[in-house]
């Protein structure tokens, strides 16, 4: 076989491959001994099948098998000799001439094809503890478990029927039904809904016309539904309400109490809180850990620069970009309505394609060197995750298809190997911690970059930058309630 580079520009190669017909005959020569004493051809006792008419009947396809193993084989062998990586699978050139090919596997013509591939860039190693970044860190008082527990055991609250007009706090039971243009739409039906007034659960001024109601009332409330509602043919419309009042209660004093905590199924009062602070201390923990990640990815991408593979940001920027399209149909908006146009979008979205294979290709870099691993354990929790999104009719589906398909496990695989990269990499690089105000935590990096900046945002930029640690949720029905919407809104 001989191997001759034809390209070699940047990270680009080219290897033109010659495996020589003698070569080949030998190959098909060696299948067809082997093949000798096995077959079974009417007429001819086993073993005594001639040469000749054997390799009339399964010269070609023998001879086919030949160059698939040659295909499969040399993109590797090539590789290792030359000790580069390829980016991507190699691409295969070889004649698509038919008379061509049919020589070919008549072994009398050597057989000729092409490697294209992409090489793995170096990475220089670099001293990464002169890497700094500030960890914000929100310290949750008591005050605010207090009131988040107060929150949670207000489902064990008691209420009592209660005669004459509804107030904030009482619970308000009524039939609802919801119409646009005098038509009635989907999901915005229901019987003996229980509201409390004053939650905030559906959207705004819903609530609020319920205040002075009375047992027995039957009126039609109007309310517009918010114009970033996530049901798109709801969102910015006007709608109606046919509202029948079934009851209305008060609610009875809230105490918080080993009664009321055992109500919730949990032991005591004190294992309530204990619980209520780890959930809140571990929501703000995500967001210090998701903007310490954000600093260190934004320093890991000023510190190395180099050229990414074009082929991998060409798949990069492909599902972004098919993702940010579908998210902008299913939300019946355009890229003006986000304040930019396809073409910024696009610019946008190929500088963010690019940072991600660069950072991808750094951060594996960095957990090799580490001796970074995802046990098998991490792997299978993850893959259960994964399962238990979906009806439990699919899992046994599901689960087969991820252990069938490596490429998929390796999707389950990746963010797991770069959460403990990045663990590595915050045990390794200067932290400093610095306490602020929950506000301070949760201000959004693009509004405090225009402010610094004194000048406007982007929604398109934003989303861009947002999109590093993007997340997959599940759409939910179209209704009238706030709660939804925040849930869809948080999903996407």
């Amino acid at each position: 076989m001989q191997v001759t580079e034809t390209l070699n520009n940047g990270l680009k190669r080219q290897i033109k491959v010659t495996v020589p017909a003698k070569d080949m005959e030998a190959r098909l020569m060696e299948r067809l001994v082997s093949a000798k004493d096995k077959v079974r051809i009417n007429g001819f006792r086993p073993g005594k099948v001639p040469m000749q008419h054997l390799r009339k009947m399964y010269g070609k396809s023998f001879m086919a098998e030949v160059v698939n193993e040659i295909l499969s084989d040399s993109s590797r062998s090539i590789l290792d000799d030359r000790g580069e990586k390829a980016a991507m699978q190699p691409e295969v050139t070889m004649t698509e001439d038919e008379k061509e090919a049919e020589k070919i596997l008549a072994g009398n013509a050597d057989f000729e094809f092409s490697l294209d591939y992409e090489v793995l860039p170096p990475i220089e190693e670099k001293d990464l503890s002169s890497i700094k970044i500030t960890r914000l860190v929100y310290d949750v008082p008591e005050k605010e478990v207090e009131e988040q527990v107060e929150r949670v055991a207000d489902s064990a609250r008691t209420y009592e029927p209660k005669k004459g007009k509804a107030a904030n706090g009482d619970r308000v039971t009524f039939d609802y039904l919801g119409k646009i243009d005098g038509e009635p739409f989907e999901g915005g039906a229901a019987e003996d809904s229980d509201l409390v007034l004053g939650s905030n659960q559906f959207i705004p001024g819903f609530e609020e016309q319920l205040v002075g109601v009375k047992e027995g009332d039957e009126s039609t409330i109007t309310v517009t539904f918010p114009e970033q509602y996530p049901a798109a043919h709801l969102a910015g419309k006007e709608a109606t309400f046919d509202i029948k009042v079934k009851a209305i209660a008060a609610p009875g004093k809230l105490e918080i109490n080993d009664e009321v905590a055992k109500q919730l199924g949990l032991e005591s009062a004190d294992k309530l809180r204990e619980i209520v602070r780890g959930q809140i201390e571990s929501q703000f923990g995500s967001v210090t850990r998701q903007k310490a990640k954000r600093q260190l990815l934004d320093a890991l991408d000023e510190a190395y620069k180099f050229e990414a593979p074009s082929k991998l940001v060409e798949a990069e920027f492909n599902n972004i970009w098919a993702q940010v399209n579908a998210d902008l149909a299913q939300a019946g908006r355009s890229f003006e309505d986000e304040e930019t146009t396809e073409e910024e979008a696009r610019a946008e979205y190929q500088r963010l394609a690019e940072r991600r294979v660069r950072l991808g290709l750094v951060l594996a870099d960095i957990g090799e060197k580490a001796g970074v691993q995802v046990t098998d354990d991490e792997l299978q929790r993850s893959l259960f995750e994964q399962i238990r999104r979906v009806p439990q009719s699919q899992q046994q589906q599901v689960y087969d298809f991820y252990r069938q398909n490596p490429q998929a496990l390796a999707n389950i695989r990746a963010p797991l190997f770069e959460e403990k990269v990045v663990d590595h990499l915050l045990g390794v690089i200067s932290v400093d911690d610095k306490k602020v105000s929950k506000d301070e935590l949760l201000a959004d990096d693009e509004e405090e970059t225009a402010k610094t900046e004194k000048k406007p945002a982007k929604k398109a930029a934003s989303k861009a930058k947002d999109a590093d640690d993007a997340a997959d949720g599940e759409k939910k029905k179209a209704a009238p309630k706030k709660k939804a919407a925040a849930k869809d809104k948080d999903a996407e």
